[in-house]
């Protein structure tokens, strides 16, 4: 086959590919999900300042920042300090340029220039977005969590299969470039904590809160884990009972 013959039939397959995907209904009905979650408000920002506010918190740690400017600096509390390893944005202009895990190490070695007794009020974890690390950082964040205070959790709510894969870089999945993780798997696990009572209000791809005191609305799953498999097609069919899965405003005006 000439080199031209072989680029009019690589032409053809691509835009024969290229056709089928683009009306294919994974694809289209996963793009109208991505839309509608990306019109949902509040956004996490404002959820983390409301907590803020309510709490009269005084300390805040993200965890997970990636360009400040998108959240962190629109934070408004007295002493906030920010973790990110840098991967994900070049000037990575934080405070711990670390990992979480690492971040926690030295602080438990008081190897840091905030010392291991300190207690945050509202620590928000939008790290990588895979379970087993969402676990360790849940775990990590409350040993340095105030009584009174709250874990702010971002995509705990993937709208579909698509969304909650676990390889970021596959960006031609029908979810395109949005990209949940598995960040569920551990909001859900958490749920049936004893003494550790939890909330996912359903706007910005699920923002989910866990806390030790019993806020209005929070709840933890009593019975043993029942989607022991931690599979999608269950979360779906029981999402409201699986994240305690609330409207944000209609939380806020059953205070």
């Amino acid at each position: 086959m000439t080199s031209l013959k072989q680029y009019v039939v690589n032409l053809l397959t691509f835009h024969r590919l290229g056709k089928r995907m683009f009306y294919d209904e994974h694809f289209t009905n996963t793009a109208k999900l991505s839309a509608l979650e990306n019109s949902k408000l509040p956004r996490r920002t404002e959820i983390i300042n409301y907590f803020i506010g309510m709490l009269d918190a005084k300390c805040y740690l993200e965890i997970g920042v990636r360009n400040p400017a998108k959240n962190f600096d629109k934070i408004q509390c007295q002493e906030k300090f920010s973790v990110d390893p840098g991967v994900e944005f070049k000037d990575n202009p934080v405070d711990f340029k670390l990992t979480s895990d690492d971040f926690f190490d030295k602080l438990r070695k008081d190897a840091l220039k905030i010392t291991s007794d300190i207690r945050f009020d509202v620590i928000f974890i939008d790290g990588l977005h895979i379970s087993d690390q969402v676990e360790r950082d849940i775990q990590n964040s409350l040993e340095f969590l105030s009584d009174k205070g709250v874990l702010i959790l971002h995509d705990c709510n993937p709208p579909s299969e698509y969304h909650q894969r676990e390889q970021y870089g596959f960006k031609n999945s029908p979810a395109t470039a949005f990209w949940n993780g598995t960040t569920w798997k551990a909001f859900y696990k958490f749920r049936h904590k004893e003494n550790l009572f939890s909330i996912c209000f359903d706007t910005d791809w699920g923002v989910g809160v866990l806390s030790k005191v019993k806020y209005p609305g929070f709840n933890l799953i009593e019975n043993a884990i029942e989607n022991e498999f931690y599979e999608y097609a269950l979360l779906d069919k029981f999402r409201k009972e699986h994240l305690n899965l609330m409207p944000f405003e209609h939380w806020k005006k059953a205070l």
